[in-house]
């Protein structure tokens, strides 16, 4: 069992749940608080740190995964076919370097698929197929990671940007998961998509990948329940800033094409209202975004794979640096005006950073 940032709150959780029966007894005179807060805390981590440990040996079993031709999908999908698992991987583009590396393994476990999410006929063609690629257990998990990400203030970005987000990381997500899920579910398998912290704390520049993050929640937060009669395990990924490990934006020059390309687009009035300087300001903020992002990626793995074995999967798994984890903390349960004074504060950090 690897210890993450979540089973060390789990067990802090388990710490104050304990203080509540101990409590009760002490009141009750039935027993010392100095003696039954210690065995409550006890047996509640034991019973946890159980559960969490508790794996099932996947091997041989079969996994889809969207989006392997970069990124987490593809380093996904070479970890799991490392472990003895058959993968089934989605890519976008045939020709993809991802796709032909997957291809290059060479492997009967390993089976690379044209898959665009946003492709009815793809996603049709992909069901039919797909049974001749099953072991006799059929479909134990389907991973949703295709997505894309559309960075720049509201006002900035066109709506089919707004559009493209929503139509990928959303609706492409649910569409997948309309096709495979009669698979999984006949499996009593597992469902497991990634969102984003963005989907739990929104700023400045993410309005539109952060309105397709939110959504998925909601999504999988409903799909959990309805799964649960039939066996299915459904599990979210929340990935902190992982920009370096997944190469969003690869250099600055691409970072300062971007701006460039999202400002020739602006009329007149809103060049003159904004000015020049504020693309100073956003390529500062995206350059930041990117040299402060994880290169290492294996928590993000790590949590992909812990949603797929787990005997007792989380709900939500959080990979993300502790930072991260304390703004999201902060956003959901403090008050607006504290979430809203640290995001100031850490923006102004990371325009300031990006300049230099």
């Amino acid at each position: 069992m690897l210890w993450t940032i979540d089973k060390v709150l789990g067990v802090v959780l388990c710490g104050a749940a304990s203080a509540g029966p101990a409590g009760f007894l002490h009141l009750l005179a039935l027993a010392p608080m100095s003696l039954a807060f210690p065995a409550a805390l006890i047996i509640s981590v034991a019973v946890y740190l159980y559960r969490a440990s508790r794996v099932l040996d996947i091997r041989g079993r079969a996994v889809l995964i969207t989006g392997c031709d970069s990124g987490f999908g593809l380093a996904l999908a070479l970890h799991l076919h490392k472990m003895g698992v058959v993968v089934v991987a989605g890519v976008l583009q045939e020709a993809s370097e991802g796709a032909q590396r997957l291809k290059g393994e060479g492997s009967k476990r390993l089976h690379v698929l044209p898959l665009d999410v946003t492709s009815p006929q793809q996603l049709s063609d992909a069901a039919k197929r797909l049974p001749e690629l099953l072991p006799p257990e059929g479909l134990w998990g389907l991973v949703n990671n295709a997505g894309v990400c559309s960075l720049g203030p509201v006002e900035w970005l066109a709506l089919d940007a707004f559009r493209r987000d929503v139509e990928v990381n959303l609706f492409g997500l649910v569409a997948a998961t309309k096709t495979f899920l009669p698979f999984v579910r006949q499996a009593k398998g597992r469902v497991v998509s990634i969102a984003s912290v963005a989907g739990r704390v929104s700023c400045g520049f993410l309005g539109a990948y952060s309105a397709s993050k939110y959504a998925v929640e909601g999504f999988n937060d409903a799909l959990r329940h309805e799964m649960l009669p039939f066996g299915v395990k459904v599990s979210l990924v929340e990935p902190g800033n992982y920009a370096n490990g997944t190469r969003l934006f690869a250099t600055d020059d691409v970072v300062e094409r971007e701006v460039a390309g999202l400002w020739d687009k602006l009329n007149e009035d809103l060049k003159h209202q904004y000015g020049r300087s504020y693309c100073k300001k956003i390529e500062g903020f995206m350059k930041n975004f990117r040299r402060c992002g994880a290169r290492d990626i294996s928590p993000v793995l790590n949590a992909l794979t812990e949603g797929l074995t787990q005997e007792y999967p989380q709900a939500r798994y959080c990979p993300m640096c502790p930072l991260t984890y304390l703004v999201a903390f902060v956003s959901t349960h403090l008050p607006e005006s504290v979430y809203d004074g640290l995001a100031w504060l850490l923006a102004r950090l990371m325009l300031k950073k990006g300049e230099v």
